[in-house]
């Protein structure tokens, strides 16, 4: 059992937008529109996101990872990508220790 069923509690929502759709809802928005529309979100979540650590506004910045979050979850959801998927694959790579150049393979940057 993981320590923080936050995560989990906000997946079981936003699947139960999906199998139930409630009027006025926004989850059941995005996924009326589809595919696109939740990548779009995606997609400005995360530029909001690196604007606001950028400008070095903590809180704006907790509140963009929140929306990005969000809309990452809606993402799985209609993938059908199971949180625990995730979850698991970010303690598989917790345990990794070393080889670096093969972690950061694509952005020699980092």
């Amino acid at each position: 059992m993981r320590e923080n069923d936050v995560l989990q509690d906000l997946y079981q929502v936003v699947l139960g937008r999906k199998s139930e759709p409630q009027e006025g809802s926004y989850t059941c928005y995005l996924f009326e529109k589809g595919l696109d529309k939740i990548l779009k979100k995606v997609g400005e979540e995360s530029a909001e996101t690196i604007i606001a650590a950028k400008n070095g506004r903590q809180e704006e910045t907790v509140g963009e990872i929140s929306d990005l979050i969000y809309h990452l979850m809606v993402m799985m959801v209609d993938q059908g990508i199971p949180l625990d998927a995730v979850l698991d694959e970010l303690d598989r790579r917790s345990k990794k220790i070393g080889n670096l150049k093969q972690f950061h393979q694509v952005d020699h940057e980092s």
